[in-house]
């Protein structure tokens, strides 16, 4: 089908990519604009596709993409998305984050997708403390700005600063962004394309979550309690009392819920949250094993080793090592080579 411009400027969408972006989240926001043009007919949408430097961005996947340029002409668009990647502050840059309050200042909406919420506080755009970013880097999020209140939902706004997800809960964004733009008709008609069920952006990111749209239940009370008191574990009577039960049926329904007792789930809890920790953010092992309730780090350190078959130090060097390999893959190439 032959696509015949619209009588008025389309909206530009630029995507800026971030090494180790989210393959996913980028190409469903990409396809879901193609498709939006190829359906009407018309060129109601463009894109261009950036990077700090303007050159070739790894994601997460191993996948290599060519920008179009780099991050000198953002201000030149209506939406900067910008698609963040494992390391989401090591990668913010002075320049990266001018750019974005640059974008911004020029009357851009700046939506920060996955990670990309990260960049989006560091430029000092989050203006209200209310944001969201993919769960996993939640944890790390709310270690480096406490004064946050992270929501469990898809995506949200405030005035032109936006943040998402990721994942899925990006086309949900952009099916948003074209009902805006060009009405719920062609949304719908983009989503069916895709096989997919619009959602409301308030509904929550993980399917055991979206219980708390009618009243969440108790399995949920329970693991969000946790998560939200790693620093300092509530006793099993403590806990029991804030869900309004018994010490006996607390543990009742945790065995029944998880197969094992409030103290061993807390355990679990905890060493999860220090995972995140380890893999998005550079803090030291002590400082992570006390923000997850351990007093020593020689203790957080065995029950790591015990959990997941690897210590702290190796689990960080690991994914450091992988990571390292996206930002320069020619040097390492030419270092390593016997020639």
């Amino acid at each position: 089908m032959r696509i015949r411009r619209s009588s008025d400027r389309a909206p530009r969408f630029v995507f800026l990519l971030q090494a180790e972006f989210p393959a996913n989240a980028f190409i469903l926001a990409s396809e879901a604009l193609r498709i939006a043009n190829q359906n009407s007919g018309r060129w109601l949408f463009e894109t261009v596709v950036l990077s700090e430097t303007g050159q070739p961005v790894r994601a997460s996947n191993g996948m290599w993409i060519t920008p179009d340029g780099d991050i000198g002409s953002i201000q030149q668009a209506e939406y900067v998305l910008l698609f963040g990647g494992n390391l989401p502050t090591q990668h913010n840059s002075p320049r990266l984050l001018a750019a974005l309050r640059t974008a911004r200042r020029f009357g851009s909406t700046v939506i920060g997708v996955d990670t990309g919420t990260f960049a989006l506080a560091q430029a000092g755009l989050v203006r209200s403390k209310k944001v969201t970013l993919h769960w996993e880097a939640m944890p790390a999020y709310t270690e480096r700005f406490p004064e946050s209140v992270v929501e469990d939902c898809l995506h949200m706004f405030d005035g032109n600063i936006g943040c998402c997800a990721g994942g899925i809960a990006t086309l949900d964004l952009m099916l948003k962004l074209i009902e805006d733009l060009r009405g719920r008709a062609l949304a719908d008609e983009v989503a069916n394309a895709l096989v997919h069920t619009r959602r409301d952006a308030e509904q929550a990111q993980r399917p055991a979550d979206s219980a708390k749209q009618v009243g969440p239940s108790f399995s949920r009370r329970l693991i969000s309690l946790m998560e939200e008191n790693l620093d300092f574990p509530l006793v099993t009577g403590r806990i029991a009392e804030r869900l309004g039960v018994s010490t006996r049926t607390l543990e009742r329904q945790c065995n029944r819920h998880f197969g094992q007792a409030p103290a061993a789930l807390y355990l679990k809890v905890r060493l999860q949250a220090a995972r995140n920790l380890l893999f998005y953010e550079d803090l030291s092992v002590k400082t992570i094993s006390l923000a997850c309730g351990f007093s020593y780090p020689s203790v957080f350190s065995r029950a790591f080793m015990q959990q997941f078959g690897q210590s702290p130090r190796s689990f960080r060097a690991a994914v450091r090592a992988a990571q390292d390999q996206t930002l320069r893959p020619e040097l390492h190439r030419l270092t390593s080579s016997q020639l």
